[in-house]
């Protein structure tokens, strides 16, 4: 068992390590995000499963907060509402379960976080569509190709791995990083609240 632990730790270890060559993208995403909220715009995020975790925990950490005593910041998690998630997959079909809501709520200016482990996801996708045509920054989170949702994003983290479970350790931990970067960016007087 001690070798089967070690082995995985030593796995998630070399992805998250990988993920640092694209360190411009996380960049480049963090400073969209931080102008999002210097508009005064929000982020819609939405994903499936862990995604879908993922997602609500971004939101979370926004609204709440991260690391920081400071204003909420409004975000919204695509994922949450089973009412909405419920009637429209029994109404129009899964694959419009975020699209509806994101065509409802989002806003010029706004950012839309897309996240898929595949890249591939129908619901996903029809959303990061809607998004793009709605004139949002997208931002994606995938695996290595980053897959059919590759081209609706304007920035991209392709986590170099086949297996869901690296890729979702590496998106959360990314996710983490860009709290991180929002609340010193924003608020850098803000006292740690832990």
């Amino acid at each position: 068992m001690k070798t089967v632990i070690a082995a995985k730790l030593d796995e998630s270890s070399r992805v998250i390590k990988a993920v640092s060559a694209q360190a411009d993208a996380i960049a480049l995403m963090g400073e969209a995000l931080v102008a999002c909220y210097k508009r005064g715009n929000k982020i819609l995020t939405f994903g499936n499963g862990g995604s879908a975790c993922d997602a609500q925990n971004f939101a979370d950490e926004l609204v709440g907060r991260y690391e920081r005593n400071r204003p909420g910041l409004p975000a919204l998690a695509l994922t949450t509402n089973t009412g909405d998630l419920t009637s429209i997959g029994n109404d129009f079909g899964f694959e419009w379960v975020f699209e509806r809501p994101l065509r409802a709520f989002a806003k010029p200016g706004d950012i839309a976080v897309a996240i898929s482990t595949s890249g591939n996801s129908p619901n996903v996708l029809k959303a990061a569509a809607a998004a793009k045509e709605l004139g949002l920054t997208v931002l994606g989170f995938s695996g290595e190709t980053g897959g059919k949702l590759k081209p609706f994003c304007d920035h991209i983290l392709c986590v170099p791995s086949k297996s869901v479970a690296r890729i979702q350790e590496a998106h959360i931990t990314v996710i983490q990083i860009l709290c991180g970067i929002i609340e010193s960016t924003l608020f850098p007087d803000a006292p740690k609240a832990h």
